[in-house]
């Protein structure tokens, strides 16, 4: 069996280890981008399992909250084990704009979708400009 020996990897593991990084947050990559009248928040949240991805809301803070569970084998030996297990945490500031009784989520294929509609005064939309009197023509 062939293996690759990244000595930086070791390094970055050696340092996880002294500094015990299993009780910080695990890192939770997302993109957010506009579609229309709603945000759509998508955050990559690999063997997670679907129960304990916990979604809320409070005032203007939105916060997602999950957990992957160590897989614990009796009597393996591991070569090694680069998927950690742990909490996931993340935190956003939404503006007054949304509509935070409307925001939706859907976890599927390890990637949890958040809708995050833009409430209908904040939409854009069209100003009708008026005039006055009679519209004046003009000659050269």
């Amino acid at each position: 069996m062939t293996m690759f020996f990244d000595p930086f990897r070791e390094l970055d593991r050696v340092a996880g280890t002294l500094l015990d990084r299993r009780e910080s947050p695990r890192l939770m990559p997302m993109d957010v981008y506009r579609d229309g009248d709603h945000y759509v928040l998508t955050a990559d949240l690999p063997g997670v399992d679907p129960g304990s991805v916990d979604v809320d809301v409070d005032g203007q803070l939105l916060t997602i909250r999950a957990e992957r569970t160590p897989r614990s084998q009796e009597g393996v030996q591991w070569l090694t084990r680069e998927r950690p297990a742990g909490a996931y945490l993340r935190q956003l500031t939404l503006g007054k704009d949304i509509d935070t009784e409307s925001i939706s989520a859907h976890y599927e294929n390890g990637v949890l979708s958040v809708m995050i509609p833009v409430l209908e005064k904040a939409k854009p939309r069209k100003i009708a400009v008026e005039t006055t009197g009679t519209r004046a023509e003009v000659t050269a």
